[in-house]
């Protein structure tokens, strides 16, 4: 087929981290990482990461050795990535955000030789776990050679390895090479060439794949790689503030992200900007055309156990209705639809979408068995060859472009969150009184999907709601929490015995919301509850109502967390899954005595400042003095470089 003859020169002999040595080497004065404000020169992150490689490789982490890394968003989570695999080692990361039982799980499983973290998030980590704390070693390892240490690792040798959902109730490690991410960097570069000038947004969370070409995709190039701070990555209003304040020029989007932030904020505003990519779901193709005159949105489609993406296609006017393409194949990759008897589907008809090529990931992490049966011998390449079976459905077109039409199995994308639903259901019929479990992904009200759960108790009994949430909050990471429970007598079930699932019923929202009515008490709480209904759109909410039994879920968690931090109250969307009613909400912004200042929108060169760039109608004298304080003669406080 000829979409397929996708064969290009790419620097095979190269290593991910090489790609920024060179770029060090040539530029060592230009710009590298900006954190808040901080930053990082190329020579200097170079140093950095290189008298940390030195110590990790006394260590003994070498070749395949895998490293965790469980770091805030900081110069230091940039410098521990590059320091492992200048170290020979492949990086593991652990978001901190996760359940302890998850990162413990993580650690047992793929068992590696240390984790990086820091000294006030060593509590997240089991016990037994080697951690090296980089706050407390950093005079000893500023001692160490600054030169780049002696490459041991090759291209086949392992980068990272990222954990995915499991259909079988547990996670899998996805363990990518150097070779194949080597590909898929060296591709985009060609395809949307990135300059020097150019500086690309990180807002990623590192245990997700996009976030690979988010830190290294930059700093490959010589171009400036700009950092969100921790919990700003999620905020529309903390983005558009660092957007403009940065020129950031590259940016990803989620397709459901990037409406809420359109809804917000006009692309066209940000005069910087000049490339959105969107993957990780379906992009509408209304969403799609949003195209401002000064950039091109670009929609990717991959999996992990592929180097991130696959194939990718270039937004435009003419995308009418449905969704946009996912395009066509990137270097070096393959892209074959076949029927069930691993035959290509004619053009136009439906079949199982397989991935071939240098992109494709090891394997799965200590599962020969899941690698066996997802990661296939390639009936139509040479020997030795393999294809990924993806489980996605799709069609091309007439023109080559491919389509994305849905999933042949329980795997679902929401808000660009992988989720096996298995993973969900096993989780809750561990759950002492539960009999057994089913899970949907739902889309009562378009462009609102949501997960449901429905669950049948044991003995007439089933936990409450709050009680299911919690139990879960314990062993899954927040986007994979159900927004609904719904209790059964039992699940329905088809003929052959198998869950109807077609027969689950819509949660009944509005017998949530009819229960007890209780009355804020607290000016807090009255502002809680009067955002809550905003949020959810709903008339009234009273202190006790919970914000995922109404109908929440975890972008609506975030656009919740924005207003409150518009009207000076302070939280995390963390906060908001561990204290999900205002008054529980309540309390905990009340322990929270620093008032969050609003950012600071007044975009460079603005000729004249309207109300809503600076409400300092919402700030206390104190707050004012605060924003006073970082000013100096009339000018914002210097950004300085730290070592």
């Amino acid at each position: 087929m000829e979409w397929n003859q996708t064969a290009a020169d790419y620097p095979r002999d190269r290593l991910l981290h090489e790609l920024f040595e060179d770029r060090a080497a040539q530029t060592p004065a230009a710009t590298a990482v900006v954190f808040e404000d901080a930053q990082l020169a190329y020579g200097e992150l170079n140093a950095r990461a290189n008298q940390l490689a030195h110590h990790l490789r006394s260590l003994g982490v070498g070749p395949d050795a895998l490293v965790g890394i469980c770091v805030e968003r900081s110069l230091e989570m940039v410098v521990g990535l590059l320091a492992i695999l200048k170290a020979g080692g492949a990086y593991l990361p652990l978001d901190p955000d996760y359940p302890r039982e998850r990162i413990g799980f993580m650690l047992e499983d793929a068992k590696p030789r240390l984790v990086l973290t820091q000294a006030r998030l060593r509590d997240r980590l089991p016990e037994r776990v080697n951690a090296l704390l980089l706050d407390a070693h950093d005079h000893t390892i500023s001692t160490l050679s600054p030169d780049n240490p002696v490459p041991v690792a090759a291209p086949h040798n392992l980068a990272y390895v990222i954990y995915t959902s499991g259909s079988t109730g547990a996670p899998k490690g996805v363990g990518v090479s150097h070779g194949g991410i080597v590909n898929r960097i060296a591709w985009m570069q060609a395809r949307y060439e990135l300059e020097p000038s150019d500086a690309v947004l990180q807002k990623t969370p590192s245990s997700f794949d996009v976030s690979v070409w988010e830190f290294f995709w930059p700093l490959a190039v010589g171009a400036r790689l700009v950092v969100a701070a921790v919990g700003d990555h999620r905020l529309p209003q903390r983005l558009a503030a660092l957007i403009e304040r940065e020129g950031v020029t590259t940016l990803h989007f989620v397709p459901s992200m990037l409406q809420a932030f359109v809804s917000r904020f006009a692309l066209s505003q940000f005069k910087s900007l000049r490339r959105v990519i969107c993957s990780g779901e379906a992009l509408p193709a209304a969403l799609a055309r949003r195209d401002a005159p000064q950039l091109r949105l670009h929609n990717l489609y991959g999996p992990t156990e592929a180097s991130v993406d696959v194939t990718a296609y270039d937004c435009g006017a003419e995308e009418t209705t449905g969704y946009a393409p996912i395009g066509r194949p990137i270097w070096n990759t393959q892209i074959y639809l076949l029927d069930g008897r691993m035959q290509p589907v004619p053009i136009g008809a439906a079949g199982e979408l397989y991935i071939g090529g240098a992109g494709l990931a090891r394997g799965y992490l200590g599962r020969a068995d899941l690698t066996a049966e997802r990661f296939l011998p390639d009936p139509f390449g040479g020997a030795g060859a393999r294809l990924y079976r993806t489980g996605d459905l799709a069609r091309h077109r007439a023109d080559g472009d491919i389509e994305f039409l849905g999933r042949i199995d329980h795997q679902v994308k929401i808000r660009g969150f992988r989720i096996e639903l298995g993973e969900i259901e096993a989780a809750l019929s561990r759950i002492a009184g539960v009999r057994e479990a089913a899970v949907l992904a739902r889309e009562d009200q378009p462009g609102d999907k949501r997960l449901v759960a429905y669950v049948a108790g044991r003995e007439g009994t089933t936990p409450a709601a709050g009680e299911l949430r919690a139990a879960l909050q314990a062993h899954l990471p927040d986007y994979m929490l159900p927004s609904a429970f719904v209790t059964l007598d039992a699940l329905p079930l088809t003929a052959n015995g198998k869950v109807d699932r077609k027969a689950l019923p819509a949660p009944d929202l509005g017998a949530l919301q009819a229960h007890r009515y209780v009355a804020p008490r607290t000016a807090t709480e009255a502002a809680l509850c009067r955002i809550w209904a905003q949020t959810l759109g709903l008339e009234r909410v009273g202190v006790e109502d919970n914000f995922f039994e109404l109908g929440g879920h975890s972008l609506l968690a975030v656009t919740l967390i924005e207003r409150m931090r518009q009207e000076g109250l302070q939280a995390d969307v963390r906060a908001l899954f561990v204290s999900p009613t205002p008054a529980a909400l309540a309390a905990e912004a009340g322990r929270r005595a620093e008032v969050l200042v609003p950012p600071n929108l007044i975009a460079q060169g603005c000729a004249a400042i309207t109300p809503e760039m600076l409400p300092l109608a919402q700030l206390s004298q104190g707050d004012i003095d605060r924003v006073v304080a970082g000013f100096r003669a009339g000018r914002p406080t210097c950004r300085t470089s730290t070592r």
